[in-house]
């Protein structure tokens, strides 16, 4: 196992109802042409939650009202690989590979990592099929 050492900088910011958390994130990081980054800490709710559990092929979409307890994850300016638990009015939890379509209840407060010296991108793993991160030293 390989790893590398970066400088990091934080950014901090809210995001609104309504808002599409995933796709918020991502334009976040093109906006400040993050090429790595992770999230540190994510509190807030959401009125409805789109997510794939682990070995599905689809999404699962719920609407009501749920806490995020965890959101957790990298991310740069052309994708992201993001896992949330949300628990709902009960307590009751649940959790899985966050989709676009999770939309903002009240409010999402989000503290990010940028690390300035590396670049994250996704290259197909054929063990399973999917786009894996490939982290490299940024050019």
């Amino acid at each position: 196992m390989k790893s590398m050492n970066s400088r990091v900088d934080f950014h901090a910011f809210r995001l609104t109802p309504k808002s599409d958390l995933r796709k918020s994130i991502l334009e976040f990081a093109k906006t400040h042409n993050i090429k790595a980054g992770a999230i540190v800490t994510c509190v807030g709710s959401l009125e409805q939650f789109h997510i794939r559990f682990a070995n599905k092929e689809k999404g699962s979409i719920q609407k009501g009202f749920f806490e995020i307890v965890s959101l957790t994850g990298t991310f740069s300016d052309s994708s992201c690989h993001l896992h949330i638990a949300l628990a709902d009015p009960d307590g009751k939890t649940t959790g899985g590979h966050l989709l676009d379509d999770n939309l903002i209840y009240t409010t999402v407060e989000l503290v990010v990592a940028e690390l300035f010296d590396l670049e994250f991108k996704r290259e197909l793993d054929k063990t399973y099929g999917f786009p894996e991160l490939v982290v490299t030293s940024k050019k």
